[in-house]
């Protein structure tokens, strides 16, 4: 069995020392707390420090947690609240339109599956919950990258590899995709991550206006796109489901 990383171990408990109790402690207080050498111990806090996890009080020397511990902490109740408003209006979109549903957000340049609901028959299906797409080439990944300035700088950086002859890469032709994907308020997918799957994504937005997700519809290109061209009630429904997550985060009218 591997061995824990005795500095990590060290740093969480100083983090849950700050988090509990007294919200400002000062070096002696951590160091005798925890067990460890003032020198050890003001080593670790310099370090989450540099990192924003911990901030020190000028006037009086002592730590207490610091910003980017509030900013991940919200990142994960965001993903959690955006999941847990999404549950109705997901289950809805699949029953209605027959297919899957996936719910996506941004994360390590790709798009994280958060939610998924199966297509409403008896086939096999596989839960894709914790799953990665690409950016570029999928229906959440291209709102994402059209309405998420974080996302589009990521897609950017990021080689967009050519997963079927449809796959758009070249950058002047993608961020034309981006344009019409803002222009009229949602992406398609048809064929160009994988063949014979199609799907059609919006984008979800919370009470700052500001993009936290997409959900999509996926399924087979004969049941989405019949004679070529995708259903306008699919896309349709998409947009209002997106809507109705975004009205329930209180992001007001769209």
């Amino acid at each position: 069995m591997a061995k824990n990383i005795q500095s990590l171990e060290r740093a969480a408990a100083m983090l849950r020392l700050l988090a509990g109790g007294e919200r400002r402690l000062g070096l002696s207080d951590i160091a005798s707390t925890l067990g460890l050498a003032k020198g050890t111990a003001h080593g670790i806090l310099r370090t989450l420090q540099a990192e924003g996890f911990v901030e020190q009080e000028a006037a009086s020397g002592r730590y207490q947690l610091g910003a980017e511990l509030l900013r991940l902490g919200n990142s994960y109740l965001d993903v959690h609240e955006l999941r847990a408003r999404a549950l109705v209006w997901t289950d809805d979109l699949a029953r209605s339109s027959g297919e899957s549903v996936h719910l996506g957000v941004l994360h390590l340049k790709g798009v994280l599956i958060v939610h998924h609901v199966f297509r409403p028959d008896d086939s096999r299906q596989v839960l894709e919950v914790g799953a990665m797409q690409p950016l570029h080439s999928t229906a959440l990944g291209k709102v994402l990258s059209a309405y998420d300035p974080v996302a589009h700088s990521e897609v950017l950086e990021v080689e967009r590899e050519a997963f079927t002859p449809r796959t758009t890469t070249e950058p002047a032709a993608f961020e034309s995709l981006l344009d019409m994907t803002r222009a009229r308020g949602w992406a398609a997918d048809v064929e160009e991550t994988w063949e014979g799957v199609a799907s059609v994504a919006a984008p979800i937005h919370d009470r700052r206006r500001m993009p936290v997700g997409a959900v999509a519809v996926t399924g087979a290109v004969e049941r989405l796109c019949p004679g070529g061209e995708l259903r306008g009630e699919l896309v349709a429904a998409v947009r209002d489901c997106a809507r109705a997550v975004s009205r329930d985060l209180g992001a007001g009218r769209f």
